[in-house]
């Protein structure tokens, strides 16, 4: 698939950088070049390796595992699954998503919101399609703790959070802070208007709505870029459109300290 060769080769560039320090690197994954599994009403979209297909130059892009868009017929769904070692990321982008969980949680979670649940413990869900008539369509995003919170032997009862986004227009907003140096962003854009993402570390966009335009490549609905190194990366709406980015900076090296003066 073309949108892979490009990630395996961003993935040899980015390991053979040169001491000159590094640059940004681009990769683009066309939304029909990801993973396809389809069964019993649902058909999921894999950005990363996930399920039956393994590739291992796609598991992972920093701490995330996975990014998949789930379409859900009306009334299809997941019966009860467990993840554990896992944050987990929810942002639906049609329909409604009916959710329950071993916390003793259910609701349900529509566009302009965005769910997280911790299941560093482990936790067991049951996700379906609320309508009997209407399909859903949602990402779910899947990130690995840190290396310290997988080493607490301790790590705490499955956390669970939602929350609606009321922002407005035009502008870069912050989602979702995991932790540090770990950050979701979004932005819903009308034609024209421009916003600038994190000029360091990596960077996943994926146009979730519409048609953007990001350093002379145009992206469509389903769309991913993966960028590495560090340098600016301005994102054009062609259309009324909508990201999703998750930003991971750069670590510093040892010995680095930022504080001092």
């Amino acid at each position: 698939m073309r949108g892979f060769d490009a990630l395996r080769s961003l993935n040899e560039r980015w390991r053979g950088r040169s001491a000159s320090g590094p640059r940004r690197e681009l990769a683009v994954i066309r939304a029909d070049d990801r993973y396809a599994t389809r069964r019993d009403g649902i058909t999921t979209r894999h950005s990363f390796s996930y399920g039956d297909h393994y590739d291992p130059d796609n598991v992972a892009f920093g701490p995330l595992r996975a990014v998949n868009e789930e379409r859900l017929e009306p009334g299809a769904g997941y019966d009860s699954h467990r993840h554990s070692d896992v944050e987990i990321v929810t942002w639906v982008l049609d329909g409604a998503l009916a959710h329950e969980d071993s916390t003793g949680t259910r609701g349900v979670v529509r566009p302009g919101e965005v769910q997280h649940v911790s299941a560093r413990a482990g936790v067991e869900h049951t996700e379906r399609n609320a309508s009997a008539t209407e399909p859903l369509r949602f990402l779910q995003m899947m990130l690995a703790p840190s290396d310290g919170e997988l080493a607490d032997p301790d790590p705490g009862p499955p956390a669970y959070r939602q929350w609606d986004l009321q922002g407005a227009r035009g502008y870069l907003l912050d989602v979702l802070r995991l932790r540090d140096g770990v950050t979701l962003h979004a932005a819903l854009l009308d034609a024209g208007d421009v916003v600038a993402l994190p000029e360091d570390g990596r960077l996943h966009l994926q146009v979730t709505r519409g048609r953007v335009v990001v350093e002379g490549r145009t992206l469509d609905v389903g769309d991913v870029l993966r960028a590495t190194g560090d340098g600016p990366v301005r994102v054009t709406a062609d259309t009324s459109s909508e990201i999703l980015a998750w930003h991971f900076a750069a670590e510093q090296p040892p010995g680095n300290d930022q504080g001092a003066s």
